[in-house]
């Protein structure tokens, strides 16, 4: 929405929908006021109570969802902590992740059979975790979606990049924009890969080698996040905001030791990255993940924050705060942009393999390059990863598919298999594995599925 207010060359409806149709409506009495004191007249925002309806004639459809709620995944990110498996996040990989994934992947069939029927030449732009299963269920389930999935973190890593050059003397600090850190990206969803960086002439990946021989030891947060937390003034100014820094800021130690086994940039934060890996080496214990200089986030804090988020939204529900537009630093709108035909751009998507990376199987989705253009989005071809490290993708792709297609066949003990082969389960005895597997279920999918039932 905010975003919106920025925009000079669109206009439009948009449709918002919501299982919660309080919400809906909540989010476009906001979207109304924000726009019309920016920009009347140039885009309207509708609650619709109806999917069907809200889709049709639809050019763009966004799908932005928590499947499930926090209380799920509270059992996601915690119930494998009795057996000693820690996870940062929980959303994508691991215990939780394949959990998660059994209670988005049937939302996800429904979502894209509402596109067949109401929108089936639409551009669907997922944001929602696990990413890679997410576009993989649509592609299964309606072949000729055109669908597509984004996400922000190789765009932090451009930053750091950004950031690298600067502490390197190739510009002053805070004068290279991300968008002009040029990386060609290959992998997974939040286990993404870098092999070629550059800024305008120069080859960043030797400024790269010797930052990480200068702060793999001791962490980088940057200037500004050093100064922050030696001062405390964070926690002493803004609780809430401080409580932020300390559960999804980290030091990219984790990023910078991955850089050293495998020496391709890994190009996500160091709570997905860890997740990725052998439980051994980034969070075998709290104190571990201490010592690797970030966190593991508690769903509390999340289930916190979104009192907060609602208690924010009211205010500007009733006119007691404003909102003051800022740009999101997302590129949903760029690529509504350039699938209207208004320029093009180049960006990281997750998309079904069709030969961007020939050492991968075909139709699995991956994270690469694209060219966003009129009524396209054109993979670029990328390169192929090391063998090491193609085998522990390949763990995890192949996890995606079987987690997949035990949804698909409603077969919880073929996903039983997939689960206890996970990188932390299978540390588990296969008496622990079941039990752990047994306890997520019973209070993860049984409720869930009885709540989307009876809505």
């Amino acid at each position: 929405m905010q975003d919106l207010v920025f925009e000079q060359d669109l206009t439009g409806r948009i449709e918002l929908y919501d299982t919660v149709l309080e919400d809906a409506q909540s989010n476009a009495s906001i979207g109304n006021a924000l726009v019309s004191r920016h920009k009347p007249g140039h885009w309207t925002f509708h609650a619709n109570p109806s999917l069907e309806d809200a889709l049709s004639g639809s050019d763009v459809v966004f799908i932005s969802i928590l499947p499930g709620d926090f209380e799920a995944m509270s059992v996601d990110v915690h119930a494998p902590e009795a057996y000693g498996i820690y996870q940062s996040v929980g959303d994508s990989v691991g215990a939780g992740g394949l959990i998660r994934a059994l209670r988005t992947i049937p939302q996800f069939r429904l979502i894209a059979q509402a596109v067949e029927h109401c929108a089936p030449d639409a551009w669907v732009i997922n944001y929602t975790n696990p990413m890679s299963i997410c576009i993989r269920t649509l592609y299964k389930e309606f072949p000729r979606i055109k669908a597509a999935g984004c996400c922000h973190e190789v765009f932090n890593t451009q930053k750091l990049l950004a950031t690298v050059l600067e502490l390197a003397g190739c510009a002053p600090q805070g004068s290279i924009a991300r968008e002009e850190i040029h990386t060609r990206v290959l992998g997974i969803n939040h286990f993404t890969w870098i092999d070629r960086a550059s800024w305008k002439h120069l080859d960043i990946l030797p400024y790269y080698k010797q930052f990480v021989a200068r702060y793999a030891d001791e962490g980088f947060r940057g200037a500004q996040a050093a100064t922050t937390f030696a001062s405390g003034s964070a926690c002493a100014e803004d609780p809430e905001e401080a409580a932020r820094r300390r559960f999804f800021s980290g030091t990219e130690r984790v990023k910078m030791d991955l850089f050293r086994r495998y020496g391709l940039i890994a190009a996500a934060g160091d709570r997905h990255l860890a997740e990725f890996c052998p439980h051994a080496w980034y969070l075998a214990s709290p104190e571990q993940v201490e010592a690797w200089g970030y966190a593991l986030t508690p769903v509390s804090w999340r289930m916190a924050n979104r009192n907060t988020l609602k208690a924010l939204a009211k205010a500007y529900r009733e006119g007691t705060k404003t909102m003051s537009p800022e740009p999101s630093g997302e590129e949903g709108l760029a690529i509504v942009k350039a699938l209207m035909g208004q320029g093009t751009l180049v960006s990281n998507v997750n998309l079904p393999n069709q030969g961007q990376m020939p050492d991968m199987p075909r139709d699995v989705v991956l994270e690469t390059n694209a060219v966003f253009l009129r009524d396209r989005i054109q993979p670029l071809a990328g390169g192929e990863l090391p063998t090491d490290l193609r085998a522990l993708v390949m763990h995890h792709i192949l996890a995606q598919e079987g987690i997949i297609e035990a949804a698909f066949e409603q077969d919880l003990e073929k996903a039983f298999r997939v689960f206890s082969q996970d990188l932390a389960v299978q540390t588990l005895s296969l008496q622990d594995a079941r039990a752990l597997f047994n306890r997520m279920c019973t209070q993860t999918l049984k409720p869930y599925r009885e709540t989307s039932r009876a809505r």
